[in-house]
């Protein structure tokens, strides 16, 4: 046993989806396309001295579903420690990274010698069976702008990705529920993914997918007055900028949200997925 280890996970913005459930989580998902990002989540590991699981995040205390499972799952009680440069509930996947983070970090502390693909299931699985996220996990383990084509986790999922990095901008004006979302009724959803998806692997390209992205998330029904204007600042711009699923969140490509006069924070896409450090 180890006496800690630390996993990086890149926060993730979906830019559009279809919910695909199953009995079994780690075979449900979703279907759809989204950007990694190299602003994203440490999730330090260490052994619980009293044999009761803890996890903190920037430095609350916090119950998060997914994170308790995987612990549970693995027979790792433990310290959970995470800081993240991205908001909770804000469309980043802030759950599913830190399930991932504390599968690869309590993987390697406790010395489970489980693979990746395994460890990867565990914390999508714990992830959907919370309802707090379906196709996060299996992006950040994959990183760059992954493209998810079948839904479930790496034994049954397939990927595919659009092969370019850009710089991201974005801005968050508050938290949406993505449990609620999920919980819901999501066939106008689902239609409006599919559909986005179709454009995108027609052309794989960073400006189908934000055309695809904008598109689904005014067909999906999801935009907020404060998002459809700050997408509108963007085009008038000249920009591209869509909506994170699922967080009141504007994302933008280039310098698109700059040049509308707004205050973004500055990131890029992440080149690889998720990693021990």
């Amino acid at each position: 046993m180890r006496e800690e280890a630390t996993a990086f996970v890149p926060g993730h913005i979906t830019g559009f989806f279809s919910a695909h459930p199953a009995e079994d989580p780690t075979k449900a998902g979703s279907r759809g396309a989204g950007l990694t990002l190299t602003d994203g989540v440490d999730v330090t590991v260490t052994p619980a001295p009293e044999g009761e699981s803890t996890i903190v995040l920037d430095g609350e205390e916090l119950e998060i579903d997914p994170v308790r499972t995987v612990l549970e799952t693995l027979e790792t009680p433990a310290h959970v420690e995470a800081e993240s440069e991205i908001p909770l509930g804000s469309g980043f996947g802030v759950s599913g990274a830190m399930a991932l983070g504390t599968a690869l970090a309590a993987n390697r502390v406790f010395e489970r010698k489980l693979s990746r693909n395994e460890l990867v299931t565990i914390a999508h699985g714990a992830e959907v069976q919370a309802g707090t996220g379906l196709g996060d996990v299996v992006a950040q383990a994959h990183g760059g702008v992954p493209i998810r084509l079948e839904p479930g986790g790496p034994q049954e999922n397939k990927l595919d990705a659009i092969p370019e990095r850009a710089r991201v901008e974005y801005v968050s004006f508050g938290e949406l529920s993505t449990a609620e979302v999920l919980s819901g009724e999501t066939d106008q959803l689902s239609a409006a993914g599919k559909q986005a998806l179709s454009r995108v692997v027609e052309e794989p390209t960073l400006l189908s997918f934000m055309y695809a992205s904008r598109l689904f998330a005014r067909e999906a029904g999801l935009l907020t007055d404060e998002v459809t204007a700050t997408i509108a600042d963007v085009a008038d711009a000249g920009g591209q900028a869509s909506m994170a699923m699922l967080g009141e969140t504007v994302f933008a490509l280039g310098t698109g949200l700059s040049d509308a006069g707004y205050e973004p924070t500055v990131c890029a896409t992440h080149p690889a997925g998720a990693m021990l450090k």
